[in-house]
C-alpha cells in the first residue's frame, strides 16, 4: 500500500493523444494506482471502468479521435480517497441531468449513452465542468485506511 501524506495529496498526471488504442495504458495505470491504494478488486475494476469510460468519451466526443489533441488525466491520491480528473478540449455535451435515463424502457436497447450511468454507478462522486472544454472529476472513497474503521 502507498503511504499518502496527510497534508496534501500525491498527484500523478498523464497526457495521451486522442487515440483509442491508448486507453489500455490509462486502464493499466488506473488499476495500478488503485491497487497501491489498497482498493478491493471490485473497487479497482469500478474505478478503471469509470476512468476508461471518461477517457473514451474525451477521445471520441471531445476530440473526434483526431489522434493528436491531448486528453489530460490527473490522479490525486489522498488518505481517504482517489480523485481522477479527465479533461478534453471539446465543446462538451448536454447537461448530465438532460441525458436520457438509460434504465427507462424506451432507452434500454439504445446503442449509446451509458457512460454517465456507468460512472455514477461505479464512483462515489462524479462532477462535470464545461467551462473550458469538458472536465470529468471522478472520486472513489477509501472505505478502510490501514485497518482503521470505514471512512464516513
Amino acid at each position: 500500500m502507498v503511504e499518502v501524506r496527510p497534508d496534501r495529496p500525491d498527484v500523478i498526471t498523464l497526457s495521451i493523444p486522442s487515440r483509442l488504442e491508448l486507453l489500455s495504458l490509462l486502464d493499466q495505470l488506473t488499476d495500478s494506482i488503485s491497487g497501491r491504494l489498497d482498493f478491493s478488486d471490485e473497487e479497482r475494476s469500478a474505478i478503471s471502468l469509470s476512468v476508461v469510460e471518461a477517457g473514451t468519451n474525451a477521445i471520441q466526443h471531445g476530440h473526434k479521435a483526431d489522434g493528436i489533441t491531448p486528453v489530460d488525466v490527473r490522479y490525486e491520491l489522498e488518505k481517504d480517497r482517489l480523485t481522477v480528473t479527465v479533461h478534453d478540449h471539446g465543446r462538451g455535451f448536454a447537461p448530465p441531468e438532460e441525458v436520457p435515463d438509460i434504465t427507462s424502457p424506451e432507452h434500454l436497447l439504445d446503442a449509446r449513452g451509458r457512460g454517465i450511468f456507468i460512472m455514477r454507478t461505479c464512483m462515489d462522486q462524479v462532477q462535470f465542468d464545461f467551462s473550458s472544454g469538458t472536465t470529468v472529476k471522478l472520486t472513489k472513497l477509501r472505505r478502510h485506511t490501514n485497518g482503521d474503521s470505514p471512512v464516513s
